[in-house]
């Protein structure tokens, strides 16, 4: 249902963009988001936009990262930059439903020297 992709090796300042395609219309999730894992962390939430396009932002990333969707390609984005070694994690995109919910398989982002 959902596919992550776009995570790779960066310099810490440097930017990425992760992308969360959506087998059918995007439009179907009332909310979608970004989460991360850290190793020997727990999941947390990075950032999430509405179905009409409200945001949240964790206080870790926000004013550096920016979320956004595009409908008619039923693709969630998640623009990453001023990369810090802390924002390194394997990077998962849900989107919720009423009834169920859809994880996408990680992308692992690594911010190193």
């Amino acid at each position: 249902q959902l596919q992550a992709s776009g995570g790779g090796l960066v310099q810490p300042g440097g930017s990425l963009r992760l992308s969360c395609a959506a087998s059918g219309s995007i439009f179907t999730f009332y909310r979608l988001g970004w989460y991360r894992q850290a190793p020997g962390k727990q999941r947390e939430l990075v950032a999430s936009i509405a179905r009409f396009g409200d945001t949240y932002y964790a206080d870790s990333v926000a004013g550096r990262f920016t979320i956004s969707k595009d409908n008619a390609k039923n693709t969630m984005y998640l623009q990453m930059n001023s990369l810090k070694p802390e924002d390194t994690a394997v990077y998962y995109c849900k989107g919720a439903q009423p009834d169920t919910e859809y994880w996408g398989q990680g992308t692992l982002v690594t911010v190193s020297s």
